[in-house]
């Protein structure tokens, strides 16, 4: 199993990144899949998480009304839109799968990609 997140980079406060993650190796349709965070010096964070048929969604408060998770089924891909992007939201991104409801807890997710960078400039 794989989960290849893209699509961080440098970006100033206020701007917008969409982070992708493909998946692999698994039957994608029948896991939810969120997002977490982990900025330098603090613990991993959820972000968003979605259901495995895109019906249900959870956010954290810090990021409600910012970021929007979705999915693509058919191209096995969880995408994370941030919009009005702040300073404080600079950390690694992790996107992760599991086989329960969606979750916000990080210890219910079966599997984890390697991260990608998001550095927001103030």
């Amino acid at each position: 199993v794989q989960l290849q997140a893209s699509g961080g980079g440098l970006v100033q406060a206020g701007g917008s990144l969409r982070l992708s993650c493909a998946a692999s190796g698994l039957t994608f349709s029948s896991y939810a899949t969120g997002w977490f965070r982990q900025a330098p010096g603090k613990e991993r964070e959820f972000v968003a998480t979605i259901s495995w048929s895109g019906g249900r969604t959870i956010y954290a408060d810090s990021v409600k009304g910012r970021f929007t998770i979705s999915r693509d089924n058919a191209k096995n891909t969880v995408y994370l839109q941030m919009n009005s992007l702040k300073p404080e939201d600079t950390a690694v991104y992790y996107c992760a799968a599991t086989q329960s409801r969606n979750t916000v807890v990080a210890g219910m997710y079966d599997y984890w990609g390697q991260g990608t960078l998001v550095t927001v400039s103030s």
